[in-house]
């Protein structure tokens, strides 16, 4: 749910309010913005939809490949960790180096992955690829939005660029899951690969041509921490992967474990001694934003898992095609493109609580219907009906609670408060998948006389149980950490309405306002 189900944070708004739109020199909008903000979004959507567009493929990957169980969760995973990771070191690259020049960069190296991962004749060679896919996405990605600002100075353009980036970070990643399918089913998994690979030329071709450059911000790159952040998180993502095949008392998921806490603390301890850390720790210690983090980190853990899950549910139980699959999930797609469009619209009015209050409820309610499926579970409404509820769910909650955590945030660490936030989405979604590998290892462990359909249905109901209690303790910590603002007053209207299209984006991108 990928990057994004979940509409992406980027800190593509890192010192947008420093940045004087269009100041690049010149102060004007680009020679032909519509084909520049096409170029951007272009941009956007390929790094989106690339955290699900293998979603569909991953059968036909662990066929052709022969990955394990467990080595296949890392198909999506090891996209995630690269990708999350770094994100907050590509959002300073691009303030250093130049934004359209770190686009540009991100989107080549991310096309040549797309070329080699396409090309995989072993599970190495794919994940090789997918980890540079991730490290290209995390480059490219947090210049996005910066440069729509930098590039349309007129307030009525730049609210429609915004709006449509908005629209492409929510939707981008749940067409992912369609477009799986349908080239899948045509062709192979192979060509959820190739087909990043002429939109890539095409922004790698014409970027320089279109987009202006804004003006740079030196400062320092804060390499300890970010090395530091995701070798830690990915042993201890890793860690639970070993779980689920090797046992929680191995040498090696012992190993991984204290590799982890190891890191991770060495993180801490260096963003506590940076003067321009990645992360700002006392964005952790306010009631919102360190309350929010945790809420988005369980969310994400269980709606990623759920895509991870169901996907192969409808494919190796219920013998749908790719094609089906990708289809079975429209109406979930549509209502959360539909939300991440009505609801912003709707908080200025009544507040973020009604949303966050009870979005989460029926996120939670479509997981546990999902726990309850079988080997005889038939589409409608078995799946369905807990689809419908996901969706809904989904769609309402990701934006105010984008809103809630960034909301009171010093406009000068707005970028990394939003890096953060993405990050803790794939991180939450990576942690999320390998904790519910282990159950799904352990539910399947024993088959218990049941057919193989039967075991597999009875391990996915199971690992959906777990993720519906993820999505509960989320709800737990917004009701008592976070307390969101009910009905807005009538001279606040105004600021936060102010806010809502970069909060749009603040869940697909800013939430810098």
């Amino acid at each position: 749910m990928p990057e994004n189900i979940i509409a992406p944070v980027t800190t593509a708004t890192q010192d947008v309010r420093a940045d004087p739109p269009g100041e690049d020199g010149t102060g004007r909008r680009p020679p032909r913005p519509g084909l520049a903000l096409a170029v951007i979004l272009i941009c956007q959507l390929m790094v989106v939809l690339d955290a699900t567009v293998v979603s569909i493929a991953l059968p036909g990957i662990q066929r052709s490949l022969h990955f394990s169980a467990a080595g296949l969760s890392w198909v999506p995973n090891i996209y995630l960790l690269t990708f999350g990771g770094l994100l907050l070191l590509g959002g300073r690259a691009g303030d250093i180096l130049g934004r359209r020049r770190l686009l540009t960069a991100g989107i080549a190296l991310f096309t040549l992955a797309s070329l080699l991962g396409g090309l995989a004749t072993t599970p190495t060679m794919l994940l090789v690829a997918r980890a540079a896919q991730g490290v290209g996405a995390a480059v490219a990605a947090p210049s996005t939005l910066a440069l729509i600002v930098s590039n349309y100075p007129d307030a009525g353009q730049r609210a429609r660029a915004i709006g449509l980036y908005s629209s492409m970070s929510a939707g981008g990643g749940a067409v992912g899951m369609i477009l799986g399918g349908v080239l899948t089913s045509a062709f192979s998994w192979r060509s959820v690969m190739f087909i990043n690979i002429p939109f890539g030329l095409a922004v790698v071709l014409l970027a320089p041509r279109l987009i202006r450059e804004p003006e740079r911000h030196p400062s320092r790159f804060d390499l300890p921490g970010a090395v530091t952040a995701t070798l830690g998180s990915a042993s201890l993502v890793y860690g639970f992967i070993r779980a689920a095949t090797a046992g929680w008392g191995a040498a090696s998921t012992l190993g991984c474990f204290a590799a982890a806490v190891l890191l991770l603390g060495a993180f801490v301890v260096i963003e506590s001694r940076t003067a321009r850390p990645l992360l700002p720790l006392h964005l952790l210690t306010r009631r919102a934003s360190g309350g929010g983090y945790l809420a988005m980190l369980m969310l994400a853990a269980g709606m990623f898992g759920m895509f991870f899950f169901v996907t192969q549910y409808l494919q190796n139980v219920l013998g749908y095609s790719a094609l089906q699959t990708g289809a079975a999930f429209l109406p979930l797609v549509l209502l959360l493109f539909a939300g991440a469009r009505i609801v912003p619209r709707l908080v200025p009015r009544t507040g973020a609580r009604p949303f966050l209050y009870g979005a989460p409820v029926l996120l939670a309610a479509g997981l546990l219907l999902l726990s309850r499926v079988g080997a005889d579970t038939g589409f409608a409404p078995g799946i369905l009906v807990p689809m419908v509820l996901f969706g809904l769910g989904a769609g309402c909650t990701m934006v105010p609670l984008s809103l809630t955590i960034l909301g009171g945030v010093r406009p000068e660490e707005s970028g990394a408060a939003a890096g953060t936030l993405q990050s803790m989405q794939q991180m939450g979604g990576a942690l999320g998948t390998a904790l519910l590998l282990t159950v799904f290892a352990s539910a399947t462990r024993h088959s218990g006389g049941r057919s193989p359909h039967a075991l597999f249905a009875h391990g996915v109901a199971d690992a959906m149980g777990v993720a519906a209690l993820f999505v509960a303790v989320a709800l737990l910590l917004i009701v008592a950490v976070i307390r969101p603002s009910g009905r807005p007053r009538p001279d606040a209207a105004g600021p936060v309405a102010a806010g809502a299209p970069a909060a749009v984006s603040g869940s697909g991108g800013s939430g810098s306002r």
